[in-house]
């Protein structure tokens, strides 16, 4: 059975802070309630609603905004990174979305959460790759990767 919850805070994959959501009593009663993200939706709360409705949708501009001039500054931006090959030319491993967010945070000095990139699988190949960054409030940006070999191969 399902319950309305009136969420306090923005919750992935559920909704925003100060929507009215329908969730299943054990999530509600296990993660929701104790972390404090959200209330049992009351016909008192409505004036609790409208001004967390009020606050979210000032976060989401001044996120928005933000996101937008992150996105400009990555507009065109290039990361790099070195890997090590065997004797075929095939690396070892892969480039994840981790590594790209460490490599933002080493190279351009711009802290994301793996979240923020979008790569279903890791990479395999060496050469240049697109990756697809999402800020905040949807906003979307590609930069590019490019993956070398690193100097000798080992065996």
């Amino acid at each position: 059975m399902k319950n309305q919850i009136l969420l306090l805070e923005d919750v992935d994959g559920l909704g925003h802070k100060g929507e009215i959501v329908s969730a299943k009593s054990g999530y509600i009663r296990n993660f929701l309630l104790p972390s404090k993200k959200g209330v049992i939706a009351e016909k008192h709360l409505i004036r609790l609603q409208e001004k967390l409705k009020k606050e979210r949708s000032e976060q989401s501009a001044k996120d928005k905004k933000e996101a937008d001039v992150l996105a400009k500054e990555l507009i065109g931006k290039t990361l790099s990174t070195e890997v090590k090959i065997d004797a075929g030319g095939h690396m070892y491993g892969s480039v994840t979305a981790q590594e790209v967010v460490a490599l933002l945070k080493e190279q351009l000095n711009i802290h994301l959460d793996k979240r923020n990139v979008i790569l279903p699988k890791g990479i395999k190949k060496l050469g240049v790759h697109e990756i697809e960054l999402k800020l905040k409030e949807g906003v979307a940006v590609k930069i590019t990767l490019e993956i070398k070999a690193e100097e000798k191969p080992t065996e």
